[in-house]
């Protein structure tokens, strides 16, 4: 008998630790989603309104979870002591922190203002490491030479930055690399009709 309850507290440990370690992973699909929403905002054009996102799976399995007690919601894996181990089982990526949609502002706005107007001339393209490039400065009046350039400069120090708040934000800052390569497929995924694109060191024309 004594060897049966001595045997309990070492099947929790072990339920416990399970959970904590095979739970922790990159959430690829909830991240796409996340770079599509953002990367739609930044580049459609201002009188369109990017489609509504529908509610991720990580967020309506989080919430299946959970069981009503009149008023109150109970998360059950909290009734066991793992509650943070499983939320990471549905995992999400946020993107609504102040700082994130601070520099989607930003982006937008600067889009709309100088770069639409370098992709659509196909002087400017996307990189496959997430940044943007001017690709033909012949494209660009001598004019606006200058003031591209700037903006090119501005955009790629946002896009770094958001890559890395996007990891920071979800509390995990070594997912900046994967954050970013998940970006860089977006923005090229997103890219209109005729805008250039790199592909495998060449550039590539939608």
């Amino acid at each position: 008998m004594m060897r049966k309850w001595m045997g309990l507290p070492m099947a929790s440990g072990l339920l416990l630790t399970a959970c904590v370690t095979i739970n922790v992973y990159f959430p690829a699909a909830e991240a796409r989603d996340a770079a599509r929403e953002f990367v739609e905002k930044v580049i459609s054009e201002p009188d369109a309104k990017p489609t509504e996102e529908p509610a991720r799976a990580g967020g309506g399995m989080a919430m299946q979870r959970r069981l009503d007690f009149g008023n109150a919601r109970i998360d059950p894996w909290m009734l066991l002591g793992i509650g943070s181990a499983q939320a990471q089982s549905a995992p999400d990526i946020t993107i609504k922190t102040p700082t994130i949609q601070a520099i989607q502002t930003r982006m937008e706005t600067r889009f709309n203002e100088t770069l639409r107007a370098g992709f659509d001339s196909g002087a400017l393209g996307f990189t496959d490491d997430g940044l943007i490039v001017v690709r033909d400065p012949s494209k660009i009046q001598l004019k606006d030479r200058v003031a591209m350039n700037a903006a090119v400069a501005d955009d790629n120090r946002d896009r770094k930055a958001v890559y890395r708040e996007v990891a920071v934000a979800n509390g995990h800052p070594e997912w900046e690399a994967q954050i970013r390569d998940v970006f860089a497929k977006q923005w090229i995924s997103s890219a209109r009709p005729g805008w250039w694109y790199q592909a495998g060191g060449t550039w590539k024309q939608k």
